[in-house]
């Protein structure tokens, strides 16, 4: 059986909390704002990007039937740590009860660190170096009160089991392919609480520049096209631009349906594609391709093919359905989401 690694658990978290860009926008433009999403997730007052990472971590090993001290890999990849000197993935590791051998590492590639960090942790797998390790895209992600991106910036966490290559897993990982360019569109320099980007949201030569470039490398080093993917997931900064991409790459509206869901959720950054890529694996069957590509501003793109396997049958039932966290919504008004978020110090 061909491929690099397989995904023997997956898992979703998003929090209950939604604003609606309707209210953001009465408060800062008096309803004149035009949103890009319809609403985003916010955290709750006891939660952050590593509550998160635990309860999609949780979940990923609940559908891989593992015991969490056979994991000897975390790679947590996140823009919004809780702390500014701690590492992330100790705290998840402990919290989880994984191996002391472990290979713990944060990573902070922008919005593409999720699928960085499973990349590479099919990679520790592919090398024989650990047998289980364990990727998670966690982000509660900032964004200027009164800026664009409040109104998408969301929260939420994906979390997935690697494991060698098998056919009882939930799908295997056939090929990657990562473009990178230094494309400095978005940043936060030390000491600053919010992030800073060039406009609205980043078009050429950023997001369309580096997922076209990232995909059709992909399709040129397996022979693939588009048709030859059930679904395809992009990042997602709002609901266009991922249609957009879709069409300059050749895919079908129908093919992007189930991986889009920053219309309901926002933006959720280093999480974004990958927790997508968990709503296409809730309903796809055995045998179908995925096309995953991640975008990271000023860190480029990441290309992943899957292939589901038959374990996805078995497997599913076993943790919360990520549309089950999205439907469970609870709407705030301005006030809450502002004392949600810590804007309001007391």
């Amino acid at each position: 059986m061909p491929g690099i690694a397989s995904i023997l658990g997956y898992g979703a978290y998003i929090p209950v909390y939604r604003i609606e860009s309707g209210e953001i926008s009465r408060v800062h433009t008096k309803g004149g704002e035009k949103a890009p999403v319809k609403q985003k997730s916010v955290p709750g007052p006891d939660e952050d990007s590593l509550t998160m990472a635990y309860e999609a971590s949780k979940n990923a090993l609940k559908r891989a039937r593992l015991d969490p001290r056979e994991v000897q890999a975390l790679y947590i990849g996140s823009e919004s740590p809780p702390y500014a000197v701690k590492p992330s993935a100790t705290v998840v590791a402990e919290a989880l009860g994984l191996s002391r051998k472990l290979y713990g590492i944060d990573m902070e590639f922008a919005c593409k660190a999720g699928t960085t960090a499973l990349i590479s942790v099919a990679g520790l797998v592919k090398s024989g170096i650990i047998t289980y390790g364990l990727a998670v895209g966690t982000d509660t992600a900032q964004g200027r009160p009164g800026d664009e991106l409040e109104y998408t910036a969301g929260a939420g966490a994906a979390a997935f089991v690697v494991s060698p290559v098998r056919s009882d897993a939930v799908a295997t990982i056939e090929h990657v392919y990562s473009y990178v360019t230094d494309t400095p569109d978005f940043w936060r320099r030390e000491g600053e609480r919010f992030p800073m980007h060039t406009f609205r949201f980043t078009g050429e030569p950023a997001y369309f520049h580096h997922i076209v470039s990232a995909a059709k490398g992909l399709f040129e080093e397996t022979g693939l096209k588009p048709s030859d993917f059930a679904y395809a997931v992009f990042h997602q900064p709002n609901v266009k631009f991922p249609q957009r991409v879709g069409a300059m790459l050749g895919f079908k509206p129908e093919q992007l349906k189930l991986g889009l869901l920053s219309g309901e959720i926002g933006n959720t950054y280093a999480a974004a594609s990958l927790i997508g890529l968990t709503n296409v694996l809730d309903h796809a069957k055995p045998g179908e391709r995925i096309l995953v590509v991640s975008f990271g501003s000023g860190a480029g793109s990441d290309a992943l093919s899957i292939v589901v396997e038959e374990g996805i049958e078995d497997r599913r039932g076993l943790a919360p359905l990520t549309m089950q966290y999205v439907k469970r919504a609870k709407l705030v008004d301005y006030a809450v989401y502002l004392k949600y978020k810590d804007f309001i110090k007391r």
